[in-house]
């Protein structure tokens, strides 16, 4: 018999011991909570190291040690069987508070079945924003592909084989060849999988290429529209993508290539002539030259810009004029959510207006 209680972890240092994919949501969740996070493991996934290159984990790369735990409030082990066993004597010995490691056995599949995909969108990352029909999904799942931006908080606490599918900007990389072939091997096993992407499915999101995959091979998707950070993200922050007398009309682009790049397949002059509102996504890296051919058809260069990081966590206003100038200056880095028109000047009102008011 055992009962749970609510743990205190705000403002507290919590060490997770263990850093592969059954880590994500334990780091995910009590960084939600406020936890300063320590993750110590030798090897680590692509995303946790992209939270640790952000700055929003402290990453050590070895098996936890004795001062590693003493240094802790509470010990999360996320490892293996082993090394959960190991941790958890090092805080028993240093009478650092550790969660007990819980394992389900995995339940029996008739190898002939066929299993189901839910490609599930999971929104802007808030697990308060993933829709109650992807909320049910994940708690009857056997295996999640998640991605690096899908709410992975929400994940924290279920008996779910995770698979980290993430794709670091300019870094570390699931082929989509490879997230296919996850989904299609474990429903054919039988198994109810869950595909938990950020945002919507299938804007920008690769959904329908894993659609494709699965009904190729005979298996039944159910698809889960999500809240797109398109318009979430700008919405945290603020700033509507439409709103009466400055914008009727949005429109969301893809800014991985950059202009005149042979896999662009945008007319960014015609975009220029829109007169609605420009939301880009992914386009952090090619601001510069994707303003410039902005301006060069057309758009005004005191055109106001909002560059939303990391989920609305921060917001930047500049112009089309010193956009790109303001990422390098602010040091915005992925994910980041840019607004260009005239509704992004309600970001500069509410930048101002956070910096008079006085701090607690």
């Amino acid at each position: 018999m055992s009962y749970s209680v609510d743990l205190p972890v705000a403002g507290r240092p919590v060490l997770v011991a263990g850093a592969g994919a059954r880590a994500l949501a334990t780091v995910e969740a009590l960084r939600r909570a406020g936890a300063v996070v320590t993750v110590a493991a030798p090897e680590v996934t692509a995303a946790l190291a992209d939270l640790a290159d952000r700055g929003l984990v402290t990453l050590l790369r070895r098996v936890p040690t004795d001062a590693d735990v003493r240094a802790a409030w509470l010990v999360h082990p996320c490892a293996d069987e082993d090394a959960d066993a190991a941790v958890t004597r090092l805080a028993a010995e240093a009478h650092v508070l550790c969660l007990p490691v819980r394992r389900a056995a995995p339940a029996p599949r008739d190898p002939l079945a066929v299993g189901h995909v839910a490609l599930v969108g999971g929104g802007p990352g808030d697990p308060g924003l993933l829709t109650v029909r992807g909320r049910e999904l994940l708690l009857q799942a056997d295996v999640v592909v998640a991605d690096r931006l899908a709410p992975l908080a929400a994940l924290a606490g279920l008996d779910v084989e995770v698979i980290d599918a993430g794709k670091t900007p300019r870094g570390r990389a699931m082929p989509q060849e490879e997230i296919n072939e996850h989904l299609v091997r474990h429903a054919l096993a039988g198994r109810r999988v869950v595909r938990l992407k950020g945002g919507d499915p299938y804007v920008l999101g690769r959904g329908g290429e894993e659609l494709d995959a699965c009904v190729a091979a005979g298996i039944t998707v159910e698809v889960v529209p999500g809240v797109t950070s398109a318009i979430a993200v700008p919405g945290l922050a603020g700033v509507p993508v439409t709103h009466r007398g400055l914008a009727q009309a949005f429109t969301v682009a893809s800014g991985h290539v950059p202009p005149g790049d042979p896999r662009s397949e945008l007319d960014w002059a015609a975009l220029a002539r829109t007169g609605g509102t420009l939301v880009l996504l992914m386009a952090v890296q090619n601001l510069g030259a994707i303003a410039a051919a902005l301006a060069d058809g057309g758009l005004p260069l005191d055109t106001p810009v909002a560059i939303v990081e990391d989920h609305a966590r921060r917001t930047i206003a500049a112009t089309l004029a010193d956009a790109d100038e303001a990422v390098v200056r602010e040091g915005v880095r992925p994910p980041a959510v840019v607004v260009i028109g005239a509704v992004a000047a309600r970001a500069r009102a509410l930048v101002t207006a956070a910096a008079a008011r006085p701090s607690a």
